[in-house]
């Protein structure tokens, strides 16, 4: 998202030295910051804004509010609501965690997050449940487990992004593929093309042969079990 600057009054009447201030500092705040995620799990400064959040359990930021090197803090990492109980918070403020913003779920789930245990109880629940159910395990995962499996199958030793092959006609919708080195979101007889906007060229789902796959195994699996997420409103219209 970008951040907003108000101000009050007559910038003018402050004299050029303050005019000229709020001018560099205005211009400063319209760029975009580093807070996207994109399917491959990339963390980029993109305008496009997301329809839900999340975050990798801590601060990324630095007190400019640039990123440091490191994309994670714990394997927690999950994704959020936009809207929650009426809280507002400032973007990247120091020493509280980094939000991290999605196009939706499926751009989430594929870079290898998972739904939040506070704002999306409901979903979390589900998603657990159907975990287990796809291992052939009773009742509901835990988030620690989950996210110990999900830490192994999204980033490699050396933080790459891990894919894995499987049969096209197996995978579920949900799933967002890796397809001439561009994401595409798998919906029914379909693969629409993933751009930070939104979705939009479409082409047919291939009927056979193996291709790669951006969302984690498991998550996959989960897919597979009944687990539908929120997509972008431009996946409709696309389809």
């Amino acid at each position: 998202p970008l951040v907003e600057l108000h101000t009050h009054g007559r910038i003018g009447h402050s004299g050029p030295r303050i005019a000229s201030f709020f001018r560099r500092t205005m211009a400063d705040c319209v760029m975009p910051l580093q807070n996207r995620v994109t399917p491959e799990g990339e963390i980029v400064a993109i305008e496009a804004r997301g329809t839900m959040m999340g975050n990798r359990g801590g601060q990324l930021h630095d007190e400019a509010r640039a990123l440091r090197r490191r994309r994670w803090v714990s394997k927690q990492w999950i994704c959020c609501k936009l809207d929650f109980n009426g809280r507002h918070r400032a973007v990247m403020t120091p020493n509280r965690y980094t939000e991290l913003f999605f196009l939706d779920e499926a751009t989430a789930l594929a870079a290898g997050h998972r739904p939040c245990f506070e704002c999306r109880r409901q979903e979390f629940l589900w998603f657990a449940k159907l975990w287990n159910e796809s291992k052939g395990l009773p009742g509901r995962a835990s988030a620690h487990d989950m996210d110990d499996v999900l830490q192994a199958e999204r980033v490699t030793a050396d933080g790459g992004k891990v894919t894995w092959s499987a049969e096209a006609e197996a995978l579920p919708s949900g799933a967002i593929l890796r397809v001439d080195n561009e994401p595409y979101l798998l919906l029914a007889g379909w693969l629409l093309q993933w751009t930070p906007a939104g979705y939009t060229a479409t082409r047919h789902r291939p009927e056979a042969g193996e291709v790669e796959v951006l969302t984690p195994r498991s998550t996959v699996a989960v897919l597979s079990a009944g687990y539908c997420p929120m997509l972008h409103s431009s996946a409709e219209v696309v389809s």
